[in-house]
């Protein structure tokens, strides 16, 4: 099962490299993340997507809250969260394939960022599906290049991760 975790760690050089060194060193996948400063600047927030079973992700769990970088962690696959991915993709923009694009950005609600005479790009932002599903819309010998963000994720309601 896919699960997103978020954790609360200290802004320091290192962090980074130890939590994706539990990851590696136990054998497990890292699908997604994203690192960034907090309000706190002495803190930042960590937004990693992995699959298992709830026993992996619990052991998961035990083993980050043991690191010394990291204050706190929480599963946000256990309730209700929003979840958002920003995708960056350059597509061939010639002939009639221009306004078939600006369609295809009107119908996703995605915006033009740049603009030439052969290609645009286009910024979409959505769950992992939206993002998925505007690729799949668009004729693979049109897409010359795609980056992507990887998720970032927050509890809705009462829910915050904050020390």
């Amino acid at each position: 099962m896919r699960h997103v975790i978020s954790l609360l760690l200290e802004n320091e050089s290192g962090a980074l490299s130890r939590v994706s060194g539990l990851f590696s060193a136990r054998g497990y996948n890292i699908e997604s993340l994203t690192v960034a400063p907090t309000e706190d600047a002495s803190m930042s927030r960590m937004t990693l997507v992995t699959s298992g079973s709830d026993e992996i992700i619990e052991q998961i769990t035990k083993q980050l809250n043991k690191l010394i970088d990291v204050v706190k962690v929480v599963d946000l696959s256990e309730a209700a969260n929003i979840e958002r991915e920003l995708l960056l993709a350059k597509v061939r923009a010639t002939g009639a394939a221009r306004e078939e694009m600006k369609r295809m950005a009107d119908i996703f609600r995605a915006r033009i960022l740049d603009v030439t005479d052969a290609s645009y790009v286009i910024e979409v932002t959505g769950n992992q599906a939206k993002l998925d599903a505007f690729l799949a819309a668009i004729a693979p010998e049109q897409i010359l290049e795609t980056v992507r963000s990887g998720v970032c994720g927050i509890g809705r309601g009462d829910r915050i991760l904050k020390v």
